[in-house]
């Protein structure tokens, strides 16, 4: 196949390393600030698509299928995100004919509404939250939430990402935010269309990998533990979910397995499920019917290559194997690397990359390289930080030294957040909800940090006071941000808690 990637940053890059490895060609697509990037290069030949703006690059349906005209593509691999779970862009490549590197458009079409999703989830037994989807009038969703009782989460019935969302706690809350839930849905998604359902207080998102052919046959990869969320947002995933009792692990991952039996299912793609950390119960909440981004901590632990199978289905080909023979090794997490400033409450950030240093025995999904410019066209994720290990704990410790390692010069990113993140007691327990962060303890420090302040950071006494100043991040072994300006200081931490003087010279904290 000669396969165009209908995407950019690391997504693309994964998905081009893959195909090389299959033997295919690849096409990469570009728009202006990306003429540069590295998946630009490393693919076998690349098709400009257009200026920054997205509905005239990367979701515009006719430019991308005249990119794959242009370049003689025969398959369409979307990636996540974008159009990647867009029945019409799938219909619109199939009919082109060519070969779409995903599930058929109907699988996509019906899971893509969370009212189908649940009423197909409830038809194939599994378990689904209480809730309303049957009507938009609001006289019948203050019913219904007065039914179901209250707090009741408010959200869309299409769409993802945390949009068009709201937590009622209280009946005179809940006109407004429907109202709210409405305006930000039909906004994002262009369809105002809302769920009613009980709010799980003590909730995890634990999700199952599952795999499907044409020939009907369908497999589970186990599961992922994605519960430290920012705004309904994944920052920290690890796989197997950690502290689930047998009997739930298993029936999680036989309520997926029916789920994409049930439609046929057949290319990569997940389950999501609520699980109700106060009473065990576990409830279906969405189906992405494309690669996540936290699909590499699976791939770590049961040796398999996710793109791989999807190509493999794509080309109608039956799986190599069967539910017996997937196994699973140790334990492996990700960490989400974003352009944005932790202690400014994660504002997206922008600048060139003048250094990446990377840690030696793990796996990083990059979108960047020295050089690159970071503009605030797209979405601020950089890289993805994966690292395994024999169990739970050794790869929590690899992660907390990766990150100590990890050095994205000339940008300022979330690595010291996630470093004193993974120190955190829930964390390290295993017991993580997603309202986790809602309730720590984290407090951005009251003096910017940056490598450009350390190198004039000489001040024994400046570097104490801040110490004692700096909150939760004085967890860390070390610290970097890379925000250059020269007004502020920075401090090193060592591991058995002494503070150090920095030399003007040192150059990387």
């Amino acid at each position: 196949m000669r396969i165009l990637i209908a995407n950019r940053g690391e997504i693309a890059r994964r998905v081009i390393r893959t195909a090389r490895q299959c033997g295919h060609e690849t096409v990469a697509v570009y728009a202006d600030p990306d003429r540069a990037a590295p998946h630009v290069r490393e693919a076998s030949q690349s098709v400009h698509l257009g200026p920054a703006a997205l509905d005239a690059s990367y979701l515009s349906i006719d430019r991308l299928l005249d990119a794959a005209k242009r370049a003689a593509a025969t398959a369409v691999h979307p990636g996540y995100g974008f159009l990647s779970e867009n029945a019409a862009f799938a219909r619109a490549v199939v009919e082109a004919g060519l070969t779409w590197v995903g599930p058929h458009p109907e699988a996509i079409a019906r899971m893509g509404s969370k009212i189908e999703a649940r009423r197909l989830a409830e038809s194939a037994g599994v378990p689904v939250i209480p809730g309303f989807a049957g009507s938009q009038d609001p006289g019948d969703l203050e019913r219904a939430a007065q039914r179901i009782g209250f707090p009741v989460l408010v959200k869309a019935a299409a769409g993802g990402g945390g949009k068009g969302i709201r937590i009622v706690r209280e009946a005179s809350e809940l006109e407004a935010a429907v109202a709210a839930a409405a305006r930000e849905a039909k906004r994002s998604f262009g369809d105002a269309s809302l769920i009613v359902e009980r709010y799980v207080e003590h909730a995890r998102h634990v999700e199952v990998q599952v795999v499907g052919d044409r020939h009907g046959n369908i497999v589970d990869l186990g599961t992922r533990e994605c519960s430290v969320q920012r705004r309904y947002q994944k920052l920290l995933e690890e796989a197997p979910a950690p502290n689930l009792p047998d009997a739930t692990r298993s029936a999680l991952r036989s309520a997926a397995r029916e789920l994409a039996r049930s439609i046929r299912y057949d290319s990569a793609g997940t389950v999501e499920f609520v699980v109700d950390d106060d009473s065990g119960e576990f409830f279906f909440l969405e189906m992405n019917t494309r690669l996540q981004v936290e699909h590499p901590v699976t791939e770590a632990i049961t040796g398999l290559d996710l793109v791989a199978l999807q190509l493999r289905c794509a080309e109608g080909r039956a799986l190599p194997l069967g539910q017996d023979d997937i196994h699973f090794d140790g334990h492996a997490f990700e960490a989400r690397i974003n352009a944005e400033d932790a202690a400014a409450s994660f504002v997206p950030k922008t600048g060139t990359v003048t250094q990446l240093r990377i840690p030696e025995g793990v796996r990083f999904e990059s979108g960047v390289e020295c050089g690159s410019v970071v503009t605030p066209h797209y979405d601020s994720m950089l890289a993805k930080l994966i690292v395994s290990g024999p169990d739970r704990e050794t790869a929590r410790r690899r992660l907390a030294a990766a990150l100590d390692e990890l050095l994205i010069g000339g940008l300022v990113t979330n690595t010291g957040f996630h470093r004193w993140l993974v120190d955190q007691p829930p964390v390290v327990a295993g017991r993580v909800t997603t309202r986790m962060l809602e309730h720590s303890a984290f407090e951005p420090p009251a003096e910017r940090i940056d490598e450009a302040a350390a190198l004039a950071a000489t001040a024994w006494s400046t570097a104490r006071r801040a110490a004692r100043s700096a909150g939760p991040w004085n967890a860390l072994g070390s610290f970097r941000t890379t925000t250059h300006a020269p007004e502020r200081l920075v401090f090193l931490r060592d591991r058995d808690g002494a503070i150090r003087e920095v030399a003007p010279t040192a150059g990387v904290v």
